[in-house]
């Protein structure tokens, strides 16, 4: 079965992605209300609205948090780079370890983006939506500030692998190694299959308060795969976004730093202006590290999309 779809459309790989992305989403979703109240003794909307009371509450959460990024993202993704090419690690971009410059670069980019990201933050969060919109995403913020507790520097490391680690991997293998690639076979233009690809990443997470900030980031960690072909470079990025969110909070807990990271707090405009002419220039920079040669440029938006681009 390995390579089974290499030779198919790009439409009917596209489709038998999210085939198997919507079947891997209903067998989780069966799993979670069937098989997990009978598990934990709770049901998830006792769970996830504040209702349920108890030790193991915090420990089920992780539990859930886990479960669907590994079945509803990281397996689809990997099934599915299994069944496209006979060497799915070198398919999605992953067969390689980057080089040194390469990682600082990503790092430095995802870094240096996040004062502009943050000014789109404020912006977002004043968007007119209706109440209750706006109440199911403070509810969403309240169950992300119980998985953020930790008292503890196990917690902080439970926490850094369940919210940045696991995360970061899946979503990039998902969203970046397979679903960018297929969107850009289909529409024949790189960049726009980037910003696509973006969109897609933001909305699956259901935030229409934070949809903009994602889209940003989700372009930025596309670029970045596309610009190196190399998977692990996105998911180091996105793993630093995450983990910079993860250790602020501890941090704050452990009274470390008195302003609590997730208040919104105000980004002057030319602050992030600055931030993104850094970022901007930091991503040429990447561009200029992992040119193809000459002769190959004709080819470009393939060799891209294949993941030729391994330095």
């Amino acid at each position: 079965m390995t390579g089974y779809l290499k030779q198919s459309s790009p439409s009917l790989q596209f489709v038998t992605f999210i085939g198997i992305f919507i079947g891997f989403m209903l067998l989780y979703g069966t799993f979670l209300y069937t098989g997990f109240p009978a598990l934990s003794g709770y049901t998830v909307d006792q769970l996830q609205g504040g209702n349920a009371t108890g030790p193991k509450v915090i420990g089920y959460l992780k539990l859930v948090q886990f479960l669907y990024t590994l079945v509803v993202y990281l397996v689809p993704g990997l099934l599915f780079g299994y069944l496209s090419d006979p060497k799915p690690a070198e398919w999605l971009g992953m067969s390689k370890s980057p080089k040194a410059l390469p990682i600082v670069l990503a790092l430095l980019i995802m870094y240096c983006s996040l004062w502009a990201v943050d000014l789109t933050a404020e912006w977002n969060q004043h968007w007119n939506v209706p109440a209750s919109i706006r109440q199911m995403e403070e509810q969403a913020d309240l169950l992300i500030e119980r998985l953020l507790q930790m008292p503890t520097v196990k917690d902080l490391i439970v926490n850094l692998l369940l919210i940045a680690v696991l995360p970061a991997i899946a979503e990039e293998v998902f969203f970046r190694g397979v679903m960018q690639r297929l969107v850009i076979q289909l529409v024949r233009l790189p960049w726009l299959g980037v910003l696509i690809t973006a969109i897609l990443f933001s909305a699956v997470h259901m935030q229409l308060l934070g949809f903009v900030p994602r889209v940003l980031l989700g372009f930025l960690l596309g670029a970045i795969y596309y610009l190196s072909g190399n998977l692990w470079l996105s998911i180091l990025g996105h793993f630093l976004v995450n983990g910079i969110q993860v250790f602020a909070a501890y941090l704050y807990q452990v009274k470390v730093i008195s302003e609590d990271p997730s208040k919104s707090s105000t980004t002057s405009w030319y602050v992030a202006l600055i931030s993104a002419l850094v970022t901007l220039s930091l991503l040429w920079v990447l561009y200029k590290r992992t040119k193809l040669p000459a002769q190959a440029e004709k080819s470009q938006p393939e060799n891209l999309s294949d993941g030729k681009r391994l330095d």
